[in-house]
């Protein structure tokens, strides 16, 4: 978000600062008490630099929350709530008074070129077994796997990486930092297979991703296009592979219908 606001404002003198965890606490407060215009940060920093009265809120005029819906949803909604507790009176009855809703246009969200598949696993137990199988029988140029919970990131990395499967785990309880060194490696193709949780799935923009796996099915239909549409991105095509249990048919058969688009069951002969 700090290189796009840079770029927009890059002739308009505009400033801006990335304010992070796992950062140097000093460097923020300094440059902070420099002044900038706009700060972009993550809930505990800015939080800790509003505590230390560096970044001072009685001139703050706008409060933008990315993501609102999974941040709200997340760990991170007492830290944000803490924020708001803090906020100038203009600012806080705005945002809780008067909303403003902005709806993305509907061609801007779509499936097309996303090719989507199912896989019947039966019970929870057998997901592991199957992606490893499957893991082994694809030529996979970048992947990325969605957990439901950060628990389950951990423990599916962990048993990928016991059968010698190279993956990185990403999530919220990781220090911005290394969220940032893991992104990076990503993208530039070190690491092959990532394994990930909602909170993420919206800002994981690789565009060499050609296949997405719901190892669990998401909790909200909505998330669904966010997840399955990392393997499509700019017109490219891509492969999204659902696990599915017994429990889980009803769960597809609703967002099948939600969006209008019909999940088939994996073939044997896939390509990716």
């Amino acid at each position: 978000i700090q290189k796009v606001v840079l770029a927009l404002g890059d002739y308009m003198n505009v400033t801006c600062y990335a304010c992070v965890g796992g950062t140097n606490v000093r460097d923020d407060i300094i440059r902070l008490e420099q002044g900038v215009q706009i700060v972009v940060g993550t809930p505990g920093r800015v939080f800790d630099m509003i505590n230390r009265r560096t970044l001072r809120i009685k001139h703050i005029k706008m409060f933008v929350l990315d993501e609102a819906d999974e941040m709200l949803s997340g760990g991170f909604k007492e830290q944000i709530y803490d924020i708001f507790t803090t906020m100038p009176q203009n600012v806080t009855t705005k945002f809780m008074n008067d909303p403003i809703k902005i709806l993305v246009k509907n061609e801007e969200i779509t499936l097309e070129g996303i090719q989507q598949f199912y896989v019947n696993v039966e019970r929870e137990d057998c997901k592991f077994d199957t992606l490893c199988d499957l893991y082994e029988r694809l030529t996979i140029v970048q992947a990325v796997i969605f957990c439901n919970t950060r628990r389950k990131v951990d423990w599916l990395t962990q048993q990928m990486r016991g059968r010698d499967f190279t993956v990185s785990e990403i999530h919220g309880d990781m220090e911005q930092k290394e969220r940032e060194v893991l992104m990076k490696e990503f993208r530039s193709g070190s690491s092959r297979v990532l394994i990930a949780t909602d909170l993420l799935a919206r800002g994981i923009d690789v565009h060499q991703v050609s296949l997405v796996i719901n190892y669990d099915l998401p909790s909200e239909r909505e998330k669904y296009i966010h997840r399955i549409g990392r393997s499509g991105r700019l017109g490219r095509k891509g492969v999204a592979v659902n696990f599915i249990t017994n429990e889980d048919r009803s769960t597809l058969r609703d967002i099948e219908q939600f969006y209008n688009t019909q999940v088939e069951e994996m073939p044997m002969n896939i390509q990716i």
